[in-house]
């Protein structure tokens, strides 16, 4: 067996302002793929899971944003790896990981 069997299945889901530019947001996906990719992982798939949603709240002074939905696999770090680099890009509002399987 190769090593794929010590990869792990993710769900990430990334919320950014709904009023960026059609660019912008390719912009912030572009960034999150390729922190993904440097922190061992790989995408499997990835979709645009809701386009403007209003919050329940604000967040950071914002009512509405556009949801991520994406798939990928990587090892037992990537999660690590990942969380600081979400957290240190402004244009992220929010995210999630979630361990699938």
């Amino acid at each position: 067996m190769g090593n794929t069997a010590l990869l792990t299945k993710y769900e990430l889901v990334i919320i950014i302002d709904a009023k960026l530019s059609s660019e912008e947001k390719d912009s912030v996906y572009k960034e999150v793929a390729e922190m993904i990719k440097k922190s061992g992982g790989k995408i499997i798939n990835s979709q645009v899971w809701l386009e403007k949603h209003r919050f329940s709240f604000t967040i950071k002074k914002l009512d509405e944003g556009t949801y991520y939905l994406i798939n990928f696999e990587g090892d037992s770090s990537v999660n690590g790896k990942l969380y600081p680099l979400f957290k240190l890009n402004e244009k992220i509002l929010r995210f999630i990981i979630y361990q699938n399987g």
